[in-house]
């Protein structure tokens, strides 16, 4: 059996952690060891912009006892990952540099939708617990320091997921420079969550049955270990939770830190976080609340896990960025019987060109999720759809995807209808932060190109919204690609726009696209 020692680390908004792992096929993931250290980076980042000399320096020298823990364990790999409090630092790319220098450990920023996708896979992790929890209808809420999100459940697949900044060291902070009693912030608190939830429960939740709140984040793990004296994976009735609430957001974060026997800093976001579990809790109008207890450091060694194939998950990830940008086209009026058979016929392309594009699964969901959002602007503007589509993408974050590639599927949708600039492609990432896809920009302007082609060819077999070509057979013959249709109707359109766009297939690919009927009209 083989049995990979794995590390797991956590730059976040309020402090260090350090997973190890092992894995393996037979026993899964099991955590060995988890060390942590206090340092709130997000108040330097919130309240400045910037991370100090100070906090850079001390960071440094947590990070080089946890590589010293890594060696102990013999750690045969390892992912850093940081959030919000150093992205968003102003300072960001020269920390990183530092840290690098200092350490010897590459970090990577992660874009919230990163994040929180790696969160949500160590729920799901816990596959019969979780599978069961969301059958019935279920709400996720991951409380983080710098912003919440809340994901819902509709029949075990994820259907939506907002990202709110409300996160408890936001909200601590910004009380701290209130000049009232403190037994009044909870209520000015509540307030604020109140205003920040209306629209979310308005456009979001008006149609969803909601049987269980699932909370993860820190605060959450401190509430139940050390507030309900509660182990990970701890299921309370509502009313319970609620009790416990009432409690907490009663007392100072003096009797807090005396009580609970916390840290000031800790001590300081557990009453923000109680009102923020208490809201949404009221808000769903969940029965049960499940607090699995889990942590970013097991997020990181799932997706590990699963990225390098150590471990097989049943729940299917991919299903659910793909529900979430179908919900997102569906929210922008989309044509849905369009959509569908444009992905379609974008699979089948893909599928039937592979020798010719050498891509693979990462960039065939791309495509796919190109293909769902394509038209979505035209919500905005019938005129102008490619350009709104792409803004509406870019503004918009789906989950389970980097910002990078975000950007690729915006460009993609954008090229669909105009012309290809090979020099003016639009990439705003640091290109340095990514691997998997194509770090060069040049590389990256060939994969848009390569996924355009295909999206306008899938595009044009469907112009006239009826789907015509849906009998549609695709192969490659003689060096051209035949696309065979037995439709009895007359496909003028879809031959004139297919003709339109074949050119820059076959310039992209080296090969030429060709739609035969097969019975004439």
């Amino acid at each position: 059996m083989t049995v990979k020692t794995f590390a797991a680390i956590d730059v976040g908004s309020f402090e260090l952690e350090l997973g190890i792992f092992e894995i393996s096929a037979s026993a899964g993931i099991r955590e060995i060891d988890h060390v942590r250290h206090a340092l709130a980076l997000g108040k330097d980042t919130y309240n400045d912009g910037r991370l100090s000399h100070e906090i850079v320096e001390e960071m440094c020298e947590v990070l080089n006892k946890f590589r010293e823990v890594m060696k102990t364990y013999r750690v045969s790999d390892y992912r850093a990952f940081a959030s919000s409090a150093l992205r968003e630092a102003r300072n960001s790319q020269m920390v990183l540099d530092r840290i690098l220098v200092r350490t010897g450990l590459r970090v990577r920023t992660m874009n919230n939708s990163e994040l929180r996708f790696k969160s949500y896979k160590a729920v799901a992790a816990r596959e019969e617990e979780f599978q069961h929890t969301v059958k019935n209808g279920a709400a996720l809420m991951d409380v983080g320091f710098g912003s919440t999100q809340i994901s819902l459940f509709d029949e075990e697949v994820l259907v939506s997921t907002q990202n709110l900044l409300l996160g408890v060291l936001r909200l601590s902070e910004m009380s701290a420079h209130w000049r009232v009693d403190y037994r009044k912030i909870p209520a000015i608190i509540d307030e604020l969550v109140e205003n920040e939830l209306y629209t979310f429960r308005k456009i979001f939740l008006k149609e969803h049955q909601i049987e269980t709140l699932i909370a993860t984040g820190e605060t959450m793990n401190y509430m139940i270990s050390r507030g309900m004296h509660e182990k990970g994976g701890a299921r309370f009735t509502a009313k319970e939770f609620g009790v416990f609430c009432e409690k907490l957001i009663g007392m100072s974060s003096e009797e807090i830190q005396e009580r609970y026997e916390l840290p000031q800093d800790y001590a300081e976001v557990l009453i923000p976080s109680a009102i923020l579990y208490r809201k949404v809790l009221d808000m769903t109008g969940a029965s049960y609340i499940w607090a699995p207890g889990t942590t970013l450091c097991d997020g990181i060694a799932a997706e590990y896990a699963q990225e390098n194939r150590l471990v097989r998950f049943h729940h299917d990830f991919e299903a659910d960025i793909l529900s979430t940008a179908r919900q997102m086209a569906k929210r922008y009026r989309c044509h849905g019987a369009h959509v569908r058979e444009v992905e379609r016929s974008a699979e089948m392309i893909f599928d039937a060109t592979k020798k010719y594009h050498g891509l693979g699964v990462r960039e065939r969901l791309l495509l796919k999720i190109a293909a769902t959002l394509h038209d979505c602007g035209k919500f905005v503007s019938i005129t102008r759809g490619s350009e709104s589509s792409y803004q509406i993408i870019m503004d918009t974050e789906i989950i389970g995807i980097s910002h990078l590639e975000r950007e690729v599927v915006a460009n993609i949708v954008r090229y669909n209808i105009q012309e290809y600039a090979y020099d003016e492609v639009i990439l705003e990432s640091d290109l340095s932060q990514y691997a998997g896809l194509g770090t060069s920009r040049r590389e990256l302007t060939i994969l848009i190109a390569k996924l355009t082609a295909i999206l306008r060819l899938a595009n044009s077999m469907d112009r006239s919204h009826r789907q015509k070509l849906s009998d549609s057979r695709i192969a490659v013959r003689n060096g051209s690609l035949v696309i065979t249709t037995d439709c009895p109707e007359s496909i003028v359109l879809e031959q004139y726009s297919f003709d339109q766009k074949a050119d820059f297939f076959e310039e992209v690919f080296g090969i030429r696209p060709v739609l035969r009927q097969k019975r004439g009209v």
